[in-house]
């Protein structure tokens, strides 16, 4: 009997084998806590340790995450900060939903850390009809300079979100935030796009060292004044 339990444990795929066929939303949040885990001990298998640790999640406080986790035996301090930065991870990158745009201001706290990267990075924001945002996402990375960046990357996604409307972000590592004539050339181009897809290109914001520059505030969403800029 338990020979037969050891054969069936050895055909069952396993849930990393489930996720890489049916994708990372595949598995339960136990599921997942298994695969941060990776493995348990000889008395406590990941299975338990993982139904342990959400527990610890769903009962504890930030700062009280960690010291939870290490009373579970089986999971040690290393452990416990890698739970820990996961779920901060997760907070982190979701804390935006369903924030609510009204000006461009209220963008920044989302995409003002990009200021700091190295190399310019594209990212488009999208939103709902009620301002809210659906997403944000790094279109294309560039040099130190510049990034390539085409409307079908940046309202794809917004066409599947079934967005209203996207502000479109990106940094100037080094210099002012003021746009250059590629910057607004590729402006022109991206309220085209939105007015053929009927997606409002809301704002473009320029975000770098010295500050924010927003298309917006500035009166150049338009694209005849774009072009003969």
């Amino acid at each position: 009997m338990e020979n037969d339990f050891l054969e069936l444990q050895k055909l069952k795929p396993d849930i990393r084998e489930l996720t890489l066929e049916k994708g990372i939303d595949y598995p339960s949040d136990e599921e997942l806590l298994m695969l941060i885990l990776n493995k348990g001990t000889k008395d406590s298998p990941v299975e338990v340790l993982a139904h342990k640790a959400l527990n610890a999640i769903n009962t504890s406080s930030k700062e009280d995450l960690v010291p939870s986790l290490t009373k579970i035996d089986g999971i040690g301090l290393a452990k416990a900060l890698t739970v820990a930065a996961a779920v901060e991870l997760g907070r982190r990158r979701n804390a935006f939903l369903k924030a609510v745009i009204n000006k461009p201001k209220d963008i920044l706290p989302y995409i003002q850390h990009y200021s700091i990267e190295k190399r310019e990075h594209f990212v488009c924001v999208s939103l709902n009809g009620c301002r809210e945002i659906l997403g944000i996402r790094v279109i294309s990375i560039g040099t130190v300079s510049r990034t390539l960046v085409h409307p079908r990357e940046v309202f794809s996604d917004a066409i599947k979100e079934k967005a209203s409307g996207v502000i479109c972000c990106h940094n100037h590592p080094f210099g002012k935030s003021f746009p250059s004539r590629e910057d607004l050339c590729s402006t022109a181009k991206l309220l085209s796009a939105g007015e053929i897809l009927g997606i409002n290109l809301l704002d473009h914001i320029i975000v770098s060292n010295s500050g924010y520059f927003s298309f917006l505030e500035h009166g150049l969403l338009n694209k005849e004044e774009l072009v003969d800029r």
